[in-house]
Parts: structure tokens; sequence; C-alpha cells
């Protein structure tokens, strides 16, 4: 009987860590009439996260990021009424 209690306990265990949450580097951009307190926000939640970032944005009003997708979908959610581009950050080739 401990044998199957420790089994369980186990595989208990195992499904924690592999439920982490995957992290993907990103690039949050806004358009220029968001408020400045919508961005700072959204930067709160990835450092909040354990995320980083990456990269600030002077030019246009957003900033990369390496996140989990938990959190995108909570910055998505809070930057809906401003469309907020939450996009994969991939490299990209010139032909």
């Amino acid at each position: 009987m401990r044998v199957l209690s420790f089994l369980i306990a186990a595989l208990t265990l195992i499904a924690g860590v592999i439920a982490v949450d995957i992290q993907k580097s990103v690039l949050i951009t806004y358009p220029p009439e968001t408020p400045d307190s919508i961005v700072e926000q959204a930067k709160k939640a990835v450092i909040a996260a354990d995320g980083i970032i990456t990269h600030e944005y002077t030019l246009i009003k957003g900033f990369a990021a390496k996140v989990g997708e938990k959190v995108l979908e909570t910055i998505s959610a809070w930057g809906e009424e401003y469309r907020v581009l939450v996009e994969e950050d991939e490299e990209v080739h010139a032909v």
C-alpha cells in the first residue's frame, strides 16, 4: 500500500513540474494614443511573472519581453480597448 501512495505522490509531482508556463519572446505594441499607465501595467505584469523585458521602444509605444503565455493572455485582455498587438518575436529576412 505504501508503494502505491509513493507512486501517486511522485506522479503528482511530475505533473506539476511539466505544467510550468513556457516562456516566449514577444513584441507588445500599442497605438500612440494609449495611456502610459496601460503600458506600465503590462511591464509590471511581465516582471511579476518572472519574465524579462528585453527592450523598451522609444519610437513606438511598446516593448519586447520574454514571458509565459498566461501573462500574455492577461496583457491582451487589459489592452483590448487600446488594440494591443502581441506577436511572437521572430527573425525577418529580406528577399
